[in-house]
Order: structure tokens, then sequence, then C-alpha cells
């Protein structure tokens, strides 16, 4: 493609002094090469492929099936001298997204007692029965007294799930699922009391705004991904003691 072709020339004119590859596919090896950094950064896993270890001059120890992602990608950062950060993740939000955020909020007069459901992803293998987030959020109307807000993507295998949520519903619900782009989405969850959701983008957006949630993970590994440094109770399919 020819904005890929963009892509390359900029990263070869730039003229970096370290590269950092965490993905070590053949493409994030080609822009290593392209980069023209005099060190070349990866983990020591690439050493078994032949030839995308010639990418590369300096290799990292880490073994991600024993580590938080976080924590394997902060080994990354081990040759540079960089040891023992902060594993919290902070998100500034723009003035914009803020704004909507409060906009949406007075439309429709969610003051600060309102809980957030995400039942999507780009996956519907992790995704939850229609049926229980309905239930769910039937049973927070009934004995919370909160109103939940259903957020989620536009694709349409995401907007049909929603349809099947809304189908089983007792009680009314905010769908602004589509409406929002991400950092707006991320404004509305600082302002949220909860969010429930699988394991999907908002999971890490709330981690970044400190927002307490519960997360339901499927076929992933909340070993690998769940949130670190905020609260957040870990529900995994097959295992009824949560983690937190």
């Amino acid at each position: 493609r020819i904005s890929d072709a963009v892509e390359f020339f900029a990263v070869a004119k730039a003229k970096f002094d370290y590269c950092l590859d965490f993905a070590r596919t053949d493409r994030s090896a080609f822009l290593t090469i392209l980069s023209g950094a005099q060190r070349r950064i990866t983990y020591d896993t690439v050493r078994r492929e032949p030839i995308r270890q010639l990418s590369y001059n300096e290799f990292v120890p880490s073994q991600v099936r024993c580590l938080h992602t976080i924590d394997h990608h902060l080994a990354l950062l081990a040759p540079l001298g960089v040891r023992d950060v902060s594993r919290e993740i902070h998100l500034e939000l723009t003035a914009a997204a803020k704004a909507r955020a409060a906009r949406l909020i007075a439309e429709e007069k969610l003051g600060d007692e309102f809980v957030i459901l995400h039942p999507g992803s780009a996956r519907a293998e992790k995704f939850w029965s229609a049926r229980r987030w309905a239930e769910l959020a039937d049973h927070i109307a009934d004995t919370r007294e909160l109103r939940c807000v259903l957020t989620g993507g536009k694709s349409r295998m995401e907007q049909e799930h929603i349809a099947r949520i809304k189908a089983h519903l007792q009680h009314p619900i905010l769908d602004v699922s589509g409406r929002l782009d991400l950092l707006a989405l991320a404004a509305l969850l600082k302002r949220a009391r909860l969010l429930v959701t699988i394991d999907s983008a908002p999971m890490h957006l709330a981690a970044a705004t400190g927002t307490p949630q519960v997360a339901l993970f499927g076929p992933t590994n909340p070993f690998h991904w769940r949130p670190l440094t905020t609260p957040a109770t870990i529900l995994r399919a097959g295992n009824p003691v949560p983690m937190t």
C-alpha cells in the first residue's frame, strides 16, 4: 500500500537512536532495520527465528507466560537502565472528551449515580450471554437504584448483541453504543460509579481513569491481562472464585 511506503520512508528518514520492538512480527522487524537505530532491542524468543533475529542486536530474557503483560513490556526497558517503574496507567483526557461526556450526562440526567455495562468486543467468543447482561442490568435497577448505561462499538456483531440484551430487559436502559469515541468513553467512565465489562478496551480505560470495575474473562487469561493497579474484581468462566 502507498500508506505503508510513506510510513517506511518516514521511519528510515528519522534516524532513531533506539528501537524497541514489542511485537516481533515481520513488519516490526522490517521497521526496526529501517529505523537505523544503533540499539535495536526485542525479546530473546526471537532468536528461534534465524532470519527475523537479524534485525536486532540486543535481546531481553522475558517470558510472557510467566508475567503480566505490563511487566513483560516493562522488561524491554531494562537495557536502557529503566527498572522498577510504576505499573500505573495514566491517560490525559482532552477538554473536548470531558465536555462530550459532561454534555451526555447532563442531557440524559445521569448525575453521578450510574453504572456502565460494556458487553462488546471485536471477538465474539468473549461475549457473555445476552440474557445474563439483561438480568444484571435489571438487578442493578431493582436493588441499587442506579441507572445503567450500555456502551459499545458500531460493528454489526456488537450491535446485534446489544439488541439481544435490550430484548430481554425489564427496565429501561440508556444505550449510547456507537456514539462515543474512545476518549469520550474514557471521560464517561471516569464519571461512572462502576464498569462491568468483558475483557475489552474499556477495561483498560477504566484502569487508566481509576474507575472500579468487574471484568468478565472467558477465553483470555486474566493472569496476563487483568487490571493491576485499580479496584477490580475479576470473574473467570468456570472458576467460582473471583480475583481481586
